[in-house]
């Protein structure tokens, strides 16, 4: 039987590092595309970035917020009381708020946040120095994305949560780091591989999918993703990078709807007629007397 789906509207950061359409975003992700988890992303550019990086311009300078790369980044962060804030707004509407962790020092403050779940991004999927720390001082669900990641290196991942015995809180994505991804460099059947590996060894597998439509986030669930993952916007039009490859409400809103259909048809039919079939039968086939006589 398949689970029920678990829809993550991802924010990111496209808030624009405006605190106003980040609550904007959570209420409509909630109440009009009904998601189940509103995620965002905490960076702190300083330990991120090397300083070269930090004092470079943006590669792409029309979606920069900053004179700097280092600038821009730090724009687009909230503080640690403004993601306190976004993770109460989530849970007044029932919605289970969550946070990407891409340095030691934003981990260890989103862990006092105490959420329900932590995402490691791709960048970090081998980074075990954050890994450890989660391991030994979070006591919620660690979803782990893998773009960018090697086979062995997944499978030292699922090895890793095992011996320091989490692996049945770590939920697995499947994933490919680009932003659009074509259709063609999906590789959606990763998800059959990783379910016939590791379904009994870890929590759960998700997709995590950076693509254009909902196609394949219905393709990824029917092939054992329990979690799906969309980055999310208000309007793709919007200054920054990620907003090209995310959904608008009624993108998420229908995806929320045709997983949840999915979930109501994806089942074996019993060894009978099933009752809607009932009048069909004694009025088409062939021996309708016979059954009519029944």
């Amino acid at each position: 039987m398949y689970q029920e789906p678990k829809i993550i509207a991802e924010i990111g950061c496209n808030h624009m590092g405006d605190m106003k359409i980040a609550r904007e975003m959570i209420t409509v992700a909630a109440t009009f595309c009904k998601a189940d988890v509103i995620k965002f992303q905490k960076r702190t550019p300083r330990e991120l970035l090397t300083p070269e990086e930090y004092d470079s311009p943006h590669p792409n300078p029309r979606n920069s917020y900053g004179k700097t790369y280092g600038e821009h980044r730090e724009f687009l962060e909230f503080s640690v009381d403004q993601h306190l804030e976004l993770k109460e707004l989530c849970e007044s509407f029932g919605k289970v708020y969550s946070t990407s962790v891409w340095d030691m020092t934003s981990t260890r403050q989103i862990v006092e946040l105490n959420p329900r779940l932590i995402k490691i991004p791709s960048a970090n999927s081998t980074n075990w120095a954050i890994l450890d720390f989660l391991c030994n001082h979070f006591h919620g669900e660690i979803h782990v994305s893998t773009g960018m990641t090697t086979r062995n290196e997944v499978d030292s991942i699922v090895k890793f949560f095992e011996k320091n015995h989490r692996n049945h809180d770590l939920v697995l994505y499947h994933c490919t780091s680009g932003y659009p991804v074509p259709f063609e460099d999906l590789c959606l059947l990763e998800i059959s591989r990783l379910n016939d590996l590791y379904a009994n060894r870890v929590k759960a597998i998700g997709f995590s999918g950076h693509h254009k439509g909902i196609a394949m986030d219905i393709a990824a669930y029917a092939l054992g993703a329990d979690w799906i993952e969309r980055h999310f916007t208000l309007d793709r039009t919007w200054k920054g990078t990620d907003h090209a490859a995310s959904l608008e409400p009624d993108g998420l809103r229908k995806l929320v709807r045709d997983l949840k259909a999915a979930e109501k048809a994806l089942k074996f039919r019993p060894d009978k007629f099933l009752e809607i079939e009932k009048p069909q039968a004694e009025k088409l086939r062939w021996d309708r007397n016979r059954l009519q006589s029944e």
